[in-house]
């Protein structure tokens, strides 16, 4: 019943070094899905341009730098145009983020810390990933001490702690849950939560919801490995000849999980991801900021293979939901995360009918 596409706009060159070709390109759209990274590099003139053209853009990095540098630079003028960039709409971070939103609407009553837990399994083949990713940790890494300078110049408002204060994790322990050990995950995960929950607090006066991301790595030996090259990573990020040689050789550093091809088509056939949440809050009537929680809840966003095939469908519906749900996104344009876009839209049943599953696991218990 719906109105057929016009037709096919066929191909339209442009270049991330030609402003030009960038904002020929914006004019002639409501919507950029933008997949050129690492961001840091390439990210910038793809934003500029469609802000200042009135398109919208969507991004998928996992590249806090990028993602909070655009929002300092570009948040009033996108809010000006009306329209909405909006940053690691891949697998960093739409099941993390949208997966605390998911688990707060799922709890009855208020929903004041959460843990989450990802899990990768992978069939014969093994787990690969392209290059670009790698890039992206390797300078992100090795640019840290830029990101506290950048937050310092945003100068974020703190977001208050209610309820009991949700215990920081150890490096490396052992989990029982999932029989086998965890360690913090080191993506985009808790910066993207940490400022859709700001958002939420500060415009919408929503319960923050404090937020740790785990990864579980397997047994001792995957432990051992784990962090023998961390060490190493860690070495080599430090000094310029050091990144030279780890973006040089992606497969001799990562043990073979990165490499310039990407991942094969069985490799991602056989792979799958699990992000299990553990929430807890307090029973409705029950005063968060007195005495400990006494509810309890998990729920779980599971998908396909996470880079290749869970990262565009989760890209492909966002901007779906951008386009379709246009009266239920922040009355302001700006630059968001995707909790902040994306709260009131349908994107959570868009996900589950395309294979990104979000589900309750036990049912809240007191």
């Amino acid at each position: 019943g719906k109105a057929a596409l016009g037709e096919e706009g066929g191909v339209l060159l442009c270049d991330v070094g030609d402003g030009a070709s960038l904002a020929t390109m914006a004019r002639q759209t409501r919507l950029v899905l933008n997949c050129v990274g690492p961001y840091r590099f390439f990210g910038e003139p793809v934003v500029e341009a469609c802000v200042e053209n009135g398109a919208s853009c969507i991004d998928i990095s996992g590249e806090p730098q990028f993602l909070e540098g655009m929002y300092l630079k570009y948040n009033e003028k996108a809010a000006e145009k009306g329209v909405y960039v909006i940053g690691s709409c891949g697998f960093d971070s739409i099941p993390a983020d949208m997966g605390v939103l998911y688990t707060r609407d799922k709890l009855k009553g208020t929903l004041t810390a959460v843990e989450s837990f990802l899990s990768v399994k992978s069939g014969p083949e093994g787990v690969c990933v392209h290059d670009g990713t790698w890039k992206s940790a390797v300078y992100g890494l090795a640019d840290e001490d830029n990101l506290k300078k950048l937050r310092k110049k945003i100068g974020y408002a703190p977001v208050p702690v209610v309820g009991a204060k949700l215990k920081k994790r150890g490096f490396l322990f052992y989990n029982q849950e999932f029989k086998e050990y965890s360690i913090p995950f080191m993506g985009s995960d808790g910066s993207v939560v940490k400022r859709t929950q700001r958002y939420l607090h500060t415009e919408l006066q929503e319960t923050p919801v404090q937020y740790g991301a785990y990864v579980n790595v397997g047994g001792l030996g995957s432990v051992i490995k784990l962090m023998f090259a961390g060490m190493l990573f860690l070495l080599l990020v430090k000094f310029n000849f050091g990144r030279k040689l780890l973006t040089k050789y992606p497969e001799f550093f990562s043990a073979g999980r990165f490499t310039k091809e990407g991942p094969t088509q069985k490799q991602m056939d056989g792979t799958s991801f699990t992000m299990t949440f553990f929430g807890e809050g307090y029973s409705e009537g029950q005063d968060p900021q007195s005495g400990k929680p006494n509810v309890k809840i998990c729920t779980e966003v599971r998908g396909p293979e996470p880079g290749y095939i869970a990262t565009p469908i989760a890209m492909v519906q966002a901007g779906v939901s951008l386009l379709e749900d246009a009266a239920s996104l922040p009355k302001r344009g700006g630059v968001y995360s995707p909790g902040a876009a994306f709260s009131k839209t349908k994107l959570i049943d868009r996900l589950n009918k395309r294979g990104v599953e979000f589900s309750v696991i036990s049912k809240p218990e007191v």
